[in-house]
């Protein structure tokens, strides 16, 4: 199937007289008829249903949906994007272990790894997004366990040279992670180039309501776990009678200890009921994020003719320094437009102060425009030094194009510019 086949037929696949729209069962656990078979679930928790702490059936379906659209062998369901990231990586990093993250990621992200992961004993080790092959293979240490990076960068909108990065990930024996929130798997697809691990904060564009979060982790299959580098995924697991997740599972080892140790420990899993309306959101994607980019990218050629604008950022552009990286990589560049307004951080606020239609708000990627100003909302935990190293400048401002008419957008625009010189 295609992927707007995928976005409404995969993961749920109703038998005669079940229902068309894939059910909500609203329950934390299932009936056994005898304590054997409760324990023969315990001894292997993928042969049937449990808790809902582990696997629900709407749950999974949505999962199944989200591995089918990236190519996954199989996907793992969170409460947020947040607690995706977080256990992406303690599935494979423990204390005393690192991890390589380009700087240019989403302010929340950067917060993980620098305080709390570093309170757990696990270094992040930042490196320039256009680091040399040189520069980045010297940031590897012997206890280096991953590489990490977004497809598009949130919210500096720099794309991600996954070839490149996979190639030097796999050279040191580890995976490559990509957040694929903001392209979604409709406008790449990073294992087809060699990334081994996804994530998503679902609560983006997969939603795309505002009505959930959530998020999600994919894995390819494709990582050889039995490298050497990562003994966790072949010796016993005495927290789970002794199970070998690369014996047992094979190519889904990743994502079975996922849900085994950490889903069991830390309970992330989303509701049923959240599950559903992301599937709503999922069954649309395809036909939304082809809108998107024709807005965005309409809105940011409109950008580039304003003479309040001193810089656009949009890897859809020509002129665009990521340009060349979307065209590799990239089927669009999704909604999401960053600019600086010229007079810095106070005339950003009056400009954002002045949008009737666009709402300023804590969120992006939405069917509704939002507009959101970083260095003094989402990114204000970073010092001046960390904003620049994230491509974050005082006066940019991140703007979401939402599925209203182009003309309203840019109507919206141009009487808050129009309040902004009368301001001057």
């Amino acid at each position: 199937m295609k992927d707007e086949t995928k976005c409404l037929h995969a993961g749920y696949s109703p038998k005669n007289s079940e229902p068309r729209v894939l059910p909500i069962v609203q329950s934390t656990t299932y009936v056994y008829d005898s304590t054997e078979e409760v324990a023969s679930v315990f001894d292997e928790p993928t042969k049937s249903l449990i808790y809902s702490r582990f696997a629900n059936p709407t749950v999974m379906a949505v999962e199944d949906k989200i591995a089918a659209l990236e190519g996954g062998v199989g996907a793992m369901c969170t409460t947020s994007g947040q607690a995706a990231t977080l256990l992406s990586l303690l599935n494979i990093c423990k204390a005393g272990d690192s991890f390589i993250s380009t700087s240019e990621i989403y302010g929340g992200s950067i917060n993980l790894f620098s305080y709390t992961l570093k309170r757990l004993g696990i270094e992040c080790i930042y490196i320039r997004r256009d680091a040399t092959d040189e520069e980045i293979e010297q940031a590897f240490k012997p206890n280096t366990k991953a590489v990490f990076g977004e497809t598009i960068a949130n919210p500096a909108l720099t794309v991600l040279d996954i070839e490149r990065m996979a190639n030097i990930a796999h050279k040191h024996g580890v995976p490559l992670i990509v957040d694929n929130t903001f392209a979604t798997p409709i406008l790449c697809k990073p294992f087809d180039f060699g990334a081994d691990i996804i994530i998503h904060s679902t609560s983006k564009y997969m939603d795309g309501h505002a009505v959930q979060v959530g998020g999600v982790i994919v894995d390819s299959g494709n990582f050889n776990w039995a490298n050497g580098n990562f003994p966790e995924m072949i010796e016993p697991d005495e927290s789970y009678h002794g199970i070998s997740y690369t014996e047992t599972y094979g190519k889904a080892a990743y994502i079975i200890k996922a849900r085994m140790q950490l889903m069991r420990d830390f309970g992330v899993y989303p509701a049923a009921h959240s599950a559903f309306l992301l599937n709503m959101g999922l069954e649309t994607l395809a036909v939304r994020m082809k809108q998107y980019c024709e807005n965005a990218m309409i809105f940011a050629r409109y950008l580039q003719s304003s003479d309040l604008v001193e810089s656009v950022t949009y890897p859809g552009l020509e002129s665009d320094a990521n340009y060349s990286l979307a065209q590799k990589y990239l089927k669009g560049c999704s909604g999401v437009i960053s600019f600086v307004i010229k007079g810095g951080r106070e005339t950003a606020m009056k400009f954002m102060n002045s949008l009737k239609l666009a709402s300023n708000e804590v969120h992006v990627a939405d069917i509704r425009t939002c507009v959101l100003h970083p260095a003094s909302e989402t990114h204000r935990q970073l010092s001046d030094e960390q904003l620049v190293a994230a491509g974050i400048d005082s006066g940019m401002v991140r703007f979401s194009v939402g599925l209203e008419n182009i003309d309203d957008i840019l109507a919206d625009i141009e009487q808050a510019f129009a309040a902004v010189r009368e301001n001057a």
